[in-house]
Formats: structure tokens, sequence, C-alpha cells
């Protein structure tokens, strides 16, 4: 967990700082010194406009960042809402769930593919469409645990006492489903900074201009005989960055959760 949350705040830090970081301008062109190997000028090489991928990469941490604490905050916020909502009121389960079983039941590159299309190449288009495809994981994973948790004494308790509804639900119910939902947003986190590598790699994503890991992957697939270099530097800090999170998912839900823990 420490490894892991130590390189999520290294890759902050790189996307806070970039400007600082020795770089120039990540739209800056020049032909005379295109598909250049790594060396003292061009630290990672150039591309096959002559931009300097070393520049690219460091600002390309911003796009993957953004959109992944984005859709994060957004999905668990959403999806706490509606799964508290499904999972107390049981009139709403039935109707609400069936809506989330559809939309789950569609691929989800599939369907990130379909809604980027529909509303444009952009950041924001990018994260909305997460967004829909993500909501549905958090809103199961948080109305599974609504439904154990409200038929504990407590919630009873509380009921008898004549405790209104949004209480029990923001003061009792609540904060016992923070565990998962921490360790969800995680997971959330780096799925969706993959997939945004993938929209920008299929060309769907936000526009080739943008540094994003994803389009400087895109745009060097096609020299990658001759400059592997503009592949390899973006595809190690994205892989990297997911590790990042995941190590520190699986490590907060290992100290989240008592049961998983070795000793008392």
């Amino acid at each position: 967990m420490v490894a892991g949350i130590g390189v999520v705040v290294v890759m902050a830090f790189i996307a806070v700082t970039a400007p600082l970081l020795f770089t120039g301008s990540p739209k800056e062109v020049d032909p005379f010194i295109r598909l250049q190997a790594p060396s003292a000028s061009a630290w990672f090489g150039t591309d096959n406009l002559g931009r300097d991928v070393y520049t690219r990469v460091m600002y390309g941490s911003r796009i993957s960042l953004i959109v992944g604490g984005a859709v994060a905050a957004i999905t668990i916020t959403v999806g706490a809402i509606i799964g508290l909502a499904v999972g107390y009121f049981r009139t709403l389960d039935s109707i609400v769930m069936r809506i989330m079983d559809g939309l789950m039941s569609i691929p989800s590159l599939i369907l990130a593919l379909a809604m980027v299309a529909l509303l444009g190449g952009s950041v924001q288009n990018v994260i909305i469409a997460l967004c829909v495809v993500e909501t549905p994981r958090a809103v199961r994973v948080v109305r599974s645990s609504v439904l154990s948790i409200r038929e504990f004494m407590f919630v009873d308790a509380a009921r008898a006492l004549g405790v209104p509804t949004y209480r029990i639900l923001a003061r009792h119910i609540l904060p016992n489903t923070v565990a998962p939902l921490i360790v969800m947003g995680t997971f959330i986190c780096a799925v969706s900074i993959l997939a945004e590598s993938y929209l920008s790699f299929l060309g769907v994503g936000p526009p080739p201009e943008v540094p994003s890991w994803g389009n400087i992957m895109s745009e060097g697939r096609n020299h990658i005989s001759r400059a592997v270099w503009v592949i390899t530097f973006p595809g190690f800090f994205l892989t990297l960055t997911v590790l990042g999170i995941n190590l520190a998912g699986d490590g907060l839900r290992d100290n989240l959760d008592p049961r998983l823990k070795t000793r008392m």
C-alpha cells in the first residue's frame, strides 16, 4: 500500500509541476529533428512531428490523472446516492437495478466508444462517458452493503426511536459503506485511466493535439519499427500509474476490512 501510494503521489507531483520539470511546449513542432532517438537534448526522443516526447509524457500525466480522479469522484458520489436509495427502499430496487443491469450487460469499452462518438471527442466527454459506464458497478457495491446493514439491530433501534429516514441513511448506514467505496474508487480510477488510453489510442478520445498518453502511443504506432521510444515511455508511465493505484487499493482493502487482517 505504501509503495502504491508513493507512486500515485509522485505521478500527482509530476502532473502539477510539469511546467517546472525542464519541459517545453508539448505542442511545439520541429520537423528537422523528427524521430530522434533519446539523447541529452531530448531525454525521451522526439515523435514523427519533432515534438519532445519527454515534455508530452510529463503533460500527459495531467490528462490521465484528471480523467481518473474525476471519474472516480463522480462515480462514487452518484453510486453512493443511488445505492443508498435502492438498498434501503425496496420499491426502487427492482426498477433501478434493472436499468443498472442493462448498462452492465453492454461491454464497457463498446458503450464508452458509442457515447464518445455521440458526444464528440474531448476530455469532458470522455469523463461523462466513463462515469455512465462505471456508475452501475458502484451502485451495486453500495446496494449490497446497504442490504446487509439495514438489517442490523442499531438500524432497527433508530427506527424504533423515530429517527428520520434521511438521518438513518446519513449517520448510520452511509459511514459503514465508506470502506468498500474507497476501495471501489481506486479500482474505478485505475480502470478509467486505462479506458481513456484505449479511447485515445483508437482515435475517439481527446483531440490529437492534447498530450495524453493514449494519444502519444496512437501517433507513434505507425513508427514503432523506427522509433520504439515514442510508445515505450508513455506506456511505462501508464503501467506504473495503474499499478500504483491498484497496489494502493489492495492495501486499503486489507486495512479497512477487519476480516482480511492477519492479526487483531
